[in-house]
């Protein structure tokens, strides 16, 4: 996998592309920078909001930071999201990890 400086040049060449988005805030959830990883999460929970992976990792990064209330508030948004859509694999794993916060 590409590091953070590969992947933001990429992006900078194809800022729409939402899988390169998606692939930088998970490297930099990966180097540590879980708070960084979280808010480039929501800008593509924003711009692209049928882009469900977005929420779940986001509300996974935020139960982990201790913020349950607010994990539980994303994950709901990403079962609608998946509703929507009609992704049942994503909403069945996002329902699961709803139970685990409840």
């Amino acid at each position: 996998m590409a590091d953070r400086k590969q992947l933001a040049a990429m992006l900078e060449a194809n800022p729409g592309d939402v899988f390169l988005q998606y692939a930088l805030a998970m490297a930099t959830a990966s180097d540590g920078d879980v708070d960084e990883a979280i808010a480039q999460l929501a800008a593509i929970n924003q711009t692209h909001p049928d882009y469900v992976g977005a929420y779940f990792q986001r509300a996974r990064l935020l139960a982990k930071d201790g913020e349950a209330d607010a994990a539980r508030e994303i994950i709901e948004a990403g079962i609608a999201a998946a509703q929507r859509i009609g992704d049942a694999h994503n909403e069945a794993e996002m329902r699961g990890f709803l139970d685990l916060l409840t």
